[in-house]
């Protein structure tokens, strides 16, 4: 079982945006990064989403399940709904890759919940700096 977080920081909104994302898988732990030179903060999350699944999808084999845990309620909700009425665009990427995976449960969690995501993209924030 694989366990991804993720999550987005915005400077402005739309501005520069850092996305983390954080893996816990056999008791090991990946962190990644990645900026984004304007986004707002919603396609952010699109997009950290969309690149720590990207990640599972070109590391780790497709018959494992996945546990999803964002702290946007837009995005959660959007998953599970299959539907999203201004991101649409985005979901149908995700979903994609997701699609990868046998099993994906997706949960909101509160910002506490998300500290080690939430870290990651506020990193990659400042190094747009």
């Amino acid at each position: 079982m694989i366990k991804i977080y993720t999550d987005a920081a915005t400077k402005g909104n739309p501005g520069p945006t850092g996305l983390g994302v954080l893996i816990l898988f056999n008791h090991h732990q990946y962190q990644l990064t990645k900026t984004l030179a304007k986004a707002d903060n919603h396609s952010g999350e699109f997009a950290a989403a969309t690149f720590g699944f990207q990640y599972l999808c070109d590391h780790f084999a497709s018959e494992q399940t996945v546990l999803f845990y964002t702290d946007s309620r837009l995005l959660s909700d959007a998953v599970g709904k299959n539907y999203t009425k201004h991101y649409q665009a985005q979901l149908d990427t995700l979903n994609q890759l997701i699609d990868h995976f046998p099993t994906v449960v997706t949960q909101w969690v509160s910002d506490s919940q998300n500290a080690g995501a939430h870290h990651l993209a506020n990193q990659a924030l400042r190094s747009l700096e």
